[in-house]
């Protein structure tokens, strides 16, 4: 026994119980500091360093998720373990921003039978409500999003896009909400077709977009919740021109997105303008005070936007070209107010052949007259029958007619929307759209790319010379007076 207490008390014994003591205190620090953080919330734990910040969730989600008062389910069918790491790291950083989210996962190799329950296909998410009784489902493919096209030319398609904010954010309003808006879309006078970006933001908001012919068929249905003329190269006929009037009389909302086709060749759509307070001025705009790279018809106009309109709107960035002027003249009545969105500068012309007028243009604007639903398209006869109704119930039977003009098509042109994807054209464009509805506001989030960023260096030939002459010439000047220093010494 005294030989043994003689061990423990050489200097190596001590030592080494001295380690082995620190190296238990490291560990149990270690053990319950990993508890401590196990319990942070995933949003906390997931720092996102990715390049595009794919697992970024905009204040348009946030909002959404934290005014969420009804139940949404996740149910993910899919093996948890095989599923992409960007998929559940999103799930759950997005789930973690509502208590009302709930996330579960069935794997439909152990369970099969959950996929003919939930009618769908493996790797997908099931988003419901209960309380709404509804229900819609995401594809893994709709969240990373492959390029096809590439496969034509390398034999590989390759991720291009990576939309979980987007698809799961239109998911959730998609089952909590309790209705749907309706867009007519006309056609017959020579109109663009909406690129698949913007048609995919639609669909993301939860609208259903339909077309209507008005040259086949004159009457706007009842259901029409906005009619949209997207760069339209043909007038409407004097039918046609009676009945968009006769729909905004109603209460109706009009959005004209003009095209390139002068406001001479359109003199019934100039006609409907007009009598809401706006007048085309001839000729395309120029704007040498905000454009793009010296090219005056590539503008930057400016934007006083508030309210919906302002919804996502940080860089008060938004490109067009092509684009025409308008003036705001007084509208045919007194009920009509209209407001510009988007102006040129002081300093901008409106270039014709013939001359070049200076002046600040209107670039978007809307028109509002408040009118009585029950008293709309009625004669005074039929007015004067509904005098003794309470005032209560004329507030209720109020609605407001709506026409919202743009002067230039290219705002959502795709040339321009996905080759500039920093600028806000499309979020403004929804905005717009969105704020013909009340209570609705634009959700509708673009995909994040996928692509490979290159550091890139601006006059890379100084850089270059600093780096492989400079840098090493400093530090061999630096030694060799350390050492000389020394050697005098």
């Amino acid at each position: 026994m005294q030989k043994i207490k003689s061990i423990f008390k050489t200097t190596g014994t001590k030592n080494g119980t001295y380690s082995v003591g620190l190296t238990v205190i490291v560990i149990a620090i270690v053990v319950v500091a990993n508890l401590i953080f196990g319990q942070i919330p995933e949003k906390y734990k997931n720092i996102d360093v990715s390049s595009t910040k794919i697992y970024d969730i905009t204040d348009t989600s946030k909002e959404l998720l934290k005014n969420l008062d009804q139940k949404v389910t996740f149910t993910v069918l899919a093996e948890k373990a095989g599923a992409d790491d960007r998929i559940k790291t999103f799930l759950s950083k997005y789930s973690s921003l509502s208590k009302n989210i709930k996330v579960e996962w069935i794997d439909p190799v152990l369970h099969p039978s959950a996929l003919s329950e939930y009618d769908t296909s493996a790797n997908t998410i099931v988003v419901a409500c209960d309380d709404t009784g509804k229900s819609t489902t995401v594809s893994f493919s709709d969240i990373i999003v492959m390029d096809t096209s590439s496969y034509y030319y390398t034999g590989n398609a390759t991720e291009s896009e990576f939309d979980g904010e987007g698809q799961l954010t239109s998911a959730v309003n998609y089952v909590v909400s309790d209705s749907n808006k309706n867009i007519y879309r006309t056609t017959g006078h020579g109109e663009a077709t909406l690129s698949s970006s913007v048609s995919e933001l639609m669909t993301k908001n939860n609208y259903k977009v339909n077309e209507l012919n008005l040259v086949m068929d004159t009457s706007i249905p009842e259901e029409c919740d906005l009619l949209l003329m997207y760069a339209p190269s043909k007038d409407l006929t004097e039918d046609e021109k009676t009945a968009v009037e006769d729909y905004l009389a109603k209460g109706g909302k009009v959005m004209i997105l003009l095209g390139e086709t002068s406001s001479a060749d359109l003199p019934n759509i100039a006609s409907v303008m007009k009598e809401y307070g706006m007048e085309t001025e001839d000729g395309y705009i120029a704007d040498p005070s905000r454009c793009y790279q010296g090219n005056y018809y590539y503008i930057f106009p400016e934007l006083s936007v508030s309210g919906d309109m302002a919804k996502g709107i940080t860089s008060q960035m938004v490109l067009l070209t092509n684009a025409h002027g308008m003036n705001l003249v007084d509208p045919a009545r007194d009920t009509i107010t209209t407001s510009p969105f988007m102006t040129t500068s002081e300093n901008a012309y409106a270039v014709t052949e013939e001359a070049q007028k200076q002046g600040a243009y209107t670039l978007g604007a809307v028109a509002e007259e408040t009118i009585s639903g029950d008293s709309a398209g009625k004669t005074d006869a039929d007015t004067s029958e509904n005098d003794g109704e309470s005032d209560d119930a004329e507030q209720e039977e109020q609605k407001t007619g709506r026409l919202t003009v743009i002067s230039a098509g290219s705002l959502i042109d795709s040339q321009i929307t996905d080759t500039f994807t920093q600028l806000e054209n499309t979020t403004l464009f929804m905005n717009a759209v969105s704020s013909n509805f009340d209570g609705v506001q634009n959700i509708s989030i673009e995909a994040k790319s996928l692509g490979t960023e290159y550091n890139t260096v601006q006059h890379a030939g100084l850089f270059s010379l600093l780096v492989i002459f400079g840098i090493p010439l400093l530090i061999l000047i630096s030694g060799f007076t350390v050492w000389y220093r020394r050697r005098k010494a």
